[in-house]
């Protein structure tokens, strides 16, 4: 049986609010403009029973979408978002597909199912550890899963495919970050007159599964230690709500195709985040929970940006997000790095997937700042 006292600090720790930890106020979002975009289009969203996926169904429910196509490699993420979407909006027009983004046949088949006229991108890898160790998956998933579905949106006459992507794409020092620079650049190459490109960058997600604040809520909950990579890491920080409304506000306001990220304040920096964390807790730093610093991992940074030096970024329409005009990209090139990219995974050689990523972008600088570590396991997780 729990103590008492625990479950007074789960529920702490539960309500926490975003200006509790962020010391900001949520980003309010356009409603009108975003139900005008949305209202009675059919929508097609990949990743759809992950916790950015699912959210966005929902958020895209609540707006009117007039059809929807769930596609998830997961049969009980799918199984899930689909029962909760048939609650509560049971007039929707629901159509889920199980497989593989990577599976052109699948995309194909979604797309035609549903006669999506937008796409949302949200399936990918996006750990940076785990995916330190596995350059196959990442290319594979990240890259050239996110090609056949932009390739397949294009050829079926998607007007708007909106990438869900990442800071860490920026001046990537990881092969997460690399893996999704090159998912922005493939999209760039399948754009069309036609069909309109939106790549939205998060920060880091709270509360999204493995990442940061349910890592601590627990260290928290068993009594410590807090785990933190390095006194001096920072992140960008946005809820899972604010995400979604970032990626269709973005979509909705975006006259042409842009690079959009919203404006999240100052970077946070971890310890802070613990110590509060620890402190909405009821408890004391330092003296009821330590915070113990276990080093940078391989492939992190102590501080992340949302832009390219050459991607020069201006204020939207909305005055909370902003927007830069994506760097030009070679086409002949870039078929030429997925062509090899291809042939790589086919022989697993993870050496060569790592030098075409380089050879690709040159700004990749792996970090290399720890051997690369076990999966996280229970109170053990490490948060940065």
């Amino acid at each position: 049986m729990a103590h008492p006292a625990g479950r007074t600090t789960s529920a702490r720790l539960q309500a926490v609010a975003i200006e509790d930890l962020l010391g900001r106020e949520p980003v309010a979002c356009d409603s009108t403009a975003i139900r005008a975009w949305i209202a009675g289009r059919a929508v097609l969203v990949t990743g759809a029973g992950g916790s950015i996926g699912a959210e966005l169904c929902r958020q895209l429910a609540e707006f009117g979408v007039g059809a929807l196509t769930l596609v998830e490699q997961c049969e009980l993420s799918l199984l899930k978002i689909a029962e909760d979407l048939r609650k509560h909006a049971p007039e929707l027009t629901l159509h889920c597909v199980l497989g593989d983004c990577g599976d052109a046949p699948t995309i194909a088949h979604a797309l035609r199912r549903g006669r999506a006229r937008a796409v949302l991108h949200a399936a990918a890898y996006k750990h940076v550890p785990v995916l330190e160790g596995q350059a196959h998956a990442a290319v594979r998933n990240n890259v050239l899963a996110t090609h056949t579905v932009a390739q397949a949106s294009a050829a079926a006459g998607v007007e708007d495919f909106v990438l869900i992507s990442t800071d860490k794409a920026v001046d990537p020092a990881n092969v997460l970050g690399a893996s999704k620079r090159l998912a922005e650049m493939a999209c760039q190459a399948c754009a069309t007159p036609a069909m309109r490109l939106i790549v939205v960058r998060f920060g880091n997600v709270l509360d999204s599964a493995g990442s940061v604040v349910p890592i601590f809520r627990e260290q928290i909950r068993h009594g410590g230690p807090v785990t933190v990579t390095h006194p001096q890491v920072t992140r960008y920080f946005m809820t899972i709500p604010e995400a979604c409304q970032l990626i269709l506000q973005a979509a909705a306001i975006a006259g042409e195709q842009g690079v959009f990220t919203l404006d999240m304040g100052e970077p946070v920096p971890i310890k802070l985040l613990a110590e509060q964390m620890i402190r909405l807790a009821g408890k004391v730093p330092g003296r009821d929970v330590q915070i113990v610093y276990t080093g940078l991992r391989p492939g992190e940074k102590l501080h992340e940006r949302l832009y390219h030096a050459e991607e020069e970024n201006r204020m939207c329409v909305h005055p909370k997000i902003f927007k830069a005009c994506p760097r030009r990209v070679d086409a002949g090139a870039l078929a030429l790095t997925l062509a090899a990219l291809r042939d790589a995974l086919e022989r697993y050689d993870e050496q060569r997937l790592h030098r075409l990523l380089h050879e690709a972008i040159p700004e990749y600088q792996p970090a290399r700042n720890a051997v690369i570590l076990p999966l996280p396991v229970g109170r053990r997780n490490r948060a940065s």
